[in-house]
């Protein structure tokens, strides 16, 4: 199958989103020169534009888009040529209500705005296709064209009839019968059984909570029938050019898709990051997207989107300080990055997204937003013959399932101060501050790999996966596993014992007697000094672990915080970040693993990308950063001997 390699040969794909259509037509031969100044080689074509391409119902207007094809070929610009079919034009819901989406309680979602459309109307889908099947017979040939992008940002939901109907086939398809609906629903309480599949709804507005399971299935459906969406149009755009690689852009750690099975799904891994440059965790949040990505795509993957400045979203939209765009940019490309791209080119002036930033701000050609992407698409290019291609090493793996995650954050839990992301945030951000490089795993993943795996969380376990992480640990792997983890199967059912009896054997638990969560701003004490939160069990031991950290203090005084049976690691709570930080260091070093890079000072991380180490100043002020022999800075391309300097904000990528 064709890759991101086929259309990088060597290069950094840098530029984004091009919307001129909102532009006179003369501006863009202004465009392709700020282009060609700032290095952009790369943009990507009609991501929103069905309504410019089928202003009414089998109409075509293709001559704009052929005039802008044609100009980015002759300025050596490639094109990531999108299908339009986010957005449907307004005929669409007009002349087809069926079309539009129902939310929770019956309301449609009309348009007006984006992503209005049900992904199980056989009428969108026809349409969707055949728009697909024109632009693709029109462009397949054009020397422009290096990939598709289909859609944008997958995430609509859809209670509605016709949905109803798709997720009644969806679960005909995964139970076969209605017993075997009703037993894996647990239909026997409140009286939910089903004696008829027209009985069976998607999870609309109740009076009181939703079947649990009822809830995760649906969640399921969505992400599959998304997923139907992508490959129909996917696989129209392979027929006419089995060459070009295809992708779509992942919401960063979105609930909405199981993105280890769409990934498999794709010739590119894509994703959109957004960090909030006021969040002193923002470069963790970043590190983390970016090694998720990574791990699905097996290898290189595309920054589809960022802001070269403010977003227009949150409260208050705050821009990029000097240098920080830069800064996040070329952190991607350390982990794992070979394209760099942002929405979109020239910000808007009209329209909802107007005060989101583009590379050319209303500020245009002198200002700051502009010149610093500039410089980026320097650095890049000079970057670019050593790290495009390279890969990434990691002897860490962080478990993460989607399933587990929509199983594990609805209502009626023992506690709604847990939330899945946060915990498995805390838990990278353990290993990041510790300059530990992690991949993302599936459960059921190949774990051989690997010194270390952790497991943030996983209220959910199939048995495939509970043997496998067994089977990991008896083969001489070191795992440290986070509280509430193995308490459901595939069902949302419980196990018997509260915890899957493979885990407690593995862990040295015999009975885990109640769940203790901490209310906000609650802690626990343990182990002579660190103080969990969030969370804490009681948990009683089988007298075969080899070491114990207990309470100190409360009703779990003396009762285990923390065991450890042979290579296998259990954390009831969630330690302090400073506490998770440590335990996971002297784990990791434990089993073999070493940090990057040794004294760092605070907020630099060290990445090592094939044969180049990046160092990324995250602090406000410079910092030296002690180093072992002589190495070449390939962004200053001068020798540094023992030890380089960064700005604030500053980079260093350094030869071997």
């Amino acid at each position: 199958m064709p890759s991101l390699n086929d259309v990088t040969r060597g290069r950094i794909l840098y530029g984004g989103d091009y919307n001129p259509e909102q532009w006179p037509e003369e501006i863009r031969h202004e465009d392709v020169r700020l282009m060609k100044e700032a290095g952009v080689n790369s943009v990507t074509l009609g991501v929103f534009s069905w309504s410019k391409l089928e202003p009414r119902p089998g109409e075509r207007d293709f001559g704009w888009l052929d005039r802008l094809m044609d100009l980015m070929h002759e300025n050596g610009v490639g094109v990531v040529l999108a299908t339009p079919t986010a957005s449907p034009p307004p005929w669409m819901g007009h002349l087809h209500p069926d079309t539009l989406p129902r939310d929770e309680d019956g309301r449609t979602e009309w348009w007006g705005g984006r992503q209005h459309f049900s992904h199980s109307s056989a009428t969108y889908r026809r349409y969707a296709a055949a728009i697909t099947e024109d632009l693709a017979a029109r462009y397949g040939d054009h020397p422009a064209l290096t990939m598709w992008h289909i859609n944008n940002e997958y995430c609509t939901y859809d209670w509605g009839d016709e949905a109803a109907a798709r997720f009644r086939a969806w679960l005909r398809h995964r139970y076969g019968a209605l017993d075997a609906l009703n037993t894996a629903w647990g239909t026997a309480f409140w009286s939910q059984g089903y004696g008829d599949w027209a009985e069976v709804l998607p999870p609309r507005h109740a009076h009181y909570l939703k079947n649990p399971t009822q809830v995760l299935d649906f969640k399921r459906f969505t992400s599959d029938m998304l997923l139907e969406c992508y490959t129909a149009e996917r696989d129209i755009v392979r027929r006419h050019t089995p060459h070009l690689p295809v992708t779509t852009n992942f919401m960063p750690l979105w609930a909405g898709q199981d993105a280890w099975r769409w990934a498999e799904e794709e010739d590119v891994v894509s994703v959109d990051l957004y960090p909030d440059p006021r969040d002193p965790l923002g470069a963790q949040h970043g590190a983390l997207v970016q090694d998720m990505t990574r791990s699905q795509a097996r290898g290189p993957w595309m920054l589809m989107e960022q802001a070269a400045g403010p977003v227009n979203w949150r409260g208050v939209n705050h821009p990029k300080p000097r240098g920080l765009n830069r800064l996040w940019s070329l952190q991607a490309v350390a982990r794992g990055a070979d394209a760099v791209c942002y929405f979109q080119w020239r910000q808007s002036r009209q329209g909802a997204e107007k005060f989101h930033s583009g590379m050319v701000s209303h500020a245009g050609e002198q200002g700051r937003t502009y010149q610093e992407v500039k410089r980026l698409g320097a650095d890049l290019a000079r970057i670019a013959p050593h790290t495009a291609g390279a890969p990434l090493h990691a002897d860490v793996a962080v478990l993460h399932d989607w399933h587990s995650w929509w199983a594990g954050d609805q209502d009626a839990r023992p506690s709604r101060e847990v939330h899945y992301p946060e915990v498995l945030s805390a838990w990278h951000r353990a290993l990041w501050q510790a300059h530990l490089t992690t991949d993302f795993a599936h459960p059921e993943h190949d774990l051989s790999g690997y010194r270390l795996v952790v497991v943030p969380q996983l209220y959910l376990l199939t048995d495939a996966a509970v043997d496998n992480l067994v089977a990991y640990v008896r083969g001489g792997g070191t795992l440290v596993c986070g509280f509430l983890t193995g308490v459901a199967d595939q069902d949302d059912r419980v196990r018997p014992g509260g915890m899957d009896a493979r885990l407690r054997e593995l862990f040295g638990i015999r009975t885990l007697h109640e769940w203790w969560p901490l209310e906000a701003g609650e802690t626990a004490e343990y182990g002579g000094g660190p103080h969990g939160t969030l969370w804490s069990e009681e948990l009683e031991p089988d007298g075969t672990a080899d070491e114990t950290f207990p309470y100190k203090g409360g009703e779990l005084d003396g009762l285990p915080a923390v065991l450890r049976k042979g290579r296998a690691w259990y954390v009831s709570t969630l330690p302090e970040p400073e506490a998770l930080r440590a335990l996971l260091a002297d784990v990791a070093a434990g089993a073999g693993v070493r940090p990057v890079l040794d004294g760092l000072p605070d907020g630099v991380e060290a990445v090592r990308r094939g044969e180049l180490l990046f160092l990324l100043n995250h602090g406000r002020e410079p910092v030296t950063v002690g180093l072992p022999g002589t190495r070449r800075d390939l962004l200053t391309d001068t020798t540094v001997t023992g030890r380089v300097t960064l700005d604030r904000y500053g980079v260093a990528v350094l030869t071997s």
